[in-house]
């Protein structure tokens, strides 16, 4: 939940014009033919947003390859047997590429059509880019075309570049479609940049390595040194490590980097809702708290052992720690509220219904009614080491019945972000450990409640003798 919120501060909130880049290894399927049905859902991905109001600019590969294809099979037609029994010329890369762009630009105009959105072709070098009046006058047409809802389509022109070898210099202004989509989205002022793949995002090794892991973050200082990278795709002529150089380049120029699969439906929309696909490049990641991925298992035992630290204190601690999460959630009573509403207006914009939203809704008083309540609760006799029952089974000999906590409690509930509180209060004073689901609905509500709740709790096992807990609290959640 911590990435998910980080990813949502990072870019969710404020998003409008998106740069969408998709790969060659996305566009073509088997034999390098179009992939249709998997680029006929990322188009209609892309004509939702266009029709929500999001400036959206796609950056295309799989010209070379689907001219490639489409030279191949008209070169075996043609051929006599003869022909065919002598070595087979490599065909111009190109060549390929003029024959392709207009296969690609095809299907894209066809696609988009049947939505009703239009699309524009925009072929560009790595010369043109060294202009000065070309790339104000890139930026003007852009913006030209985003203000009529138009999609460009960008593409590198292979057909005329003239580099002199465009599938190998990796030299000049950008060397590859996702260099082109870093340079874009900087040139172009985007707020986000999405490079499809097909892999799920950056691991720490090659994906195909069970040992690998998906990063969900990248921190350059922490990442740059240990990641291995495999072998490049067979296809265009990038792979992960030109899409990792080129979203450094656009994270450190500002612009926040997605690298997620192309392959998996509406990765495009949850990227914008704030989850945790793929893996995100953003110039601040440092700073974030790190994420650590963990099992069910991993939070049952941690849960265990918090829970035991909690039943060694004493119970005034206990109510200390009561009283603090009070203080804490009236001192953050504003960002609490601030979170709620963005649950609350997400859920009506999903059309959820009304009895659902009005459990959702944290209404004026509800933080003062939850600490105060809190503080009852921490005035109320200790539920711990309580004798039950008393029986002398012999002379000397007494058995005792007494009141012990259950060990660890897991409980899910929905759209009720307070009922986070108060479960946690009861099991704090009870010395129970806590593993909570809530709904989805109350996202943001509940992360906000749970980073009061658990640094108050830490923070007064860790800081001895006492301090302003609660104006404590609330510098560190001003920082987060």
């Amino acid at each position: 939940m911590e990435d998910e919120i980080d990813r949502s501060r990072a870019f969710a909130k404020d998003v409008k014009r998106i740069v969408v880049k998709v790969g060659t290894a996305v566009v073509t399927g088997k034999g390098g033919r179009l992939a249709l049905g998997r680029l006929g859902a990322i188009c209609e991905q892309l004509a939702e947003l266009n029709s929500d109001g999001f400036e959206v600019i796609l950056v295309s590969s799989g010209a070379v390859g689907l001219g490639r294809q489409r030279l191949r099979y008209r070169q075996l037609v043609n051929s006599s047997f003869a022909d065919l029994q002598k070595p087979q010329t490599e065909l111009d890369g190109k060549a390929c590429a003029g024959v392709g762009q207009s296969s690609l630009m095809a299907y894209y105009e066809t696609m988009f059509d049947q939505m009703d959105v239009t699309v524009a072709q925009m072929l560009v070098t790595d010369s043109s880019f060294r202009d000065k009046d070309f790339r104000k006058q890139l930026s003007e047409t852009v913006k030209a075309m985003l203000k009529m809802r138009v999609i460009p389509v960008f593409n590198e022109n292979d057909a005329i570049s003239t580099r002199k070898a465009p599938y190998k210099d990796s030299t000049g202004i950008f060397w590859d479609n996702d260099s082109l989509a870093a340079l874009l989205a900087l040139e172009l002022k985007a707020d986000l940049l999405i490079l499809l793949s097909d892999v799920e995002g950056l691991y720490t090794g090659p994906p195909s390595d069970p040992k690998s892991k998906l990063i969900h973050t990248y921190v350059k200082e922490k990442h740059q040194e240990e990641i291995t990278f495999g072998e490049k795709s067979r296809l265009g002529r990038g792979g992960m490590t030109a899409k990792v150089k080129a979203a450094v380049n656009a994270a450190y120029g500002g612009i926040p980097v997605i690298i997620t699969s192309g392959y998996a439906a509406e990765n495009i929309a949850k990227v914008l809702k704030g989850l945790r696909v793929g893996t995100l490049f953003h110039q601040d990641a440092h700073l974030w708290a790190r994420v650590v991925d963990t099992t069910s298992r991993d939070m049952a035992v941690a849960a265990r052992e918090s829970s035991r630290k909690l039943q060694a204190l004493s119970s005034e601690d206990r109510k200390n720690i009561l009283l603090d999460i009070a203080n804490a959630l009236e001192a953050n009573e504003k960002i609490i509220k601030t979170e709620n509403d963005l649950d609350v207006a997400a859920a009506q914009e999903a059309g959820y219904e009304e009895s659902l939203v009005a459990r959702l809704v944290m209404k004026p008083g509800k933080i003062s009614s939850l600490a105060a309540s809190i503080r009852q609760l921490a005035e109320m006799e200790d539920p711990i080491g309580r004798v039950l029952k008393k029986t002398e089974v012999a002379d000397g000999l007494i058995l005792e019945k007494t009141s012990s906590p259950l060990g660890v409690l897991l409980i899910v509930f929905e759209s009720r972000p307070d009922a986070l509180v108060q479960i946690a209060s009861l099991a704090i004073r009870s010395g129970n450990g806590l593993l909570l689901k809530g709904g989805k609905e109350a996202r943001r509500s509940n992360a906000i409640l749970h980073k009061v709740t658990s640094i108050s709790i830490v923070v007064i096992i860790i800081l001895v003798p006492k301090i302003c807990l609660a104006n404590f609290v609330k510098k560190i959640m001003e920082k987060l």
